[in-house]
């Protein structure tokens, strides 16, 4: 039985988010929760707020026990990218791309 949480269009590139992923994937939910509180990187917050999702999930939908569940999938797939240009001299543009991350995480009960 697993529950999983899905957080969308997050401003932030896939590859800073899947750093902080590294770090939580086939930990417990606790140590996953005390990972994440302790990390100094902008994507621990967000992760922060999926995991609780998951775990809220796993609670109230498939009626899990929260202190046995481990995050058994972490990953942050590529959203659609914001395409800006940066003026330059002598009437060039440099392209600017703004990255989104779609980010899901799934936990399960410990076997």
């Amino acid at each position: 039985m697993e529950a999983r949480a899905i957080a969308k269009y997050v401003r932030m590139s896939p590859l800073k988010v899947g750093v902080v992923l590294d770090l939580i994937r086939g930990k417990a939910v606790k140590e996953a929760f005390a990972i994440l509180q302790y990390t100094r990187r902008d994507a621990a917050d967000i992760i922060y707020k999926v995991l609780k999702s998951a775990v809220a999930n796993a609670e109230n939908n498939n009626e899990l026990d929260a202190d046995n569940l481990i995050v058994a999938e972490a990953y942050a797939g590529p959203g659609p990218t914001l395409k800006r240009f940066r003026p330059m001299d002598h009437g060039k543009a440099f392209p600017i791309h703004k990255r989104t991350s779609h980010i899901t995480i799934v936990v399960k009960e410990r076997a």
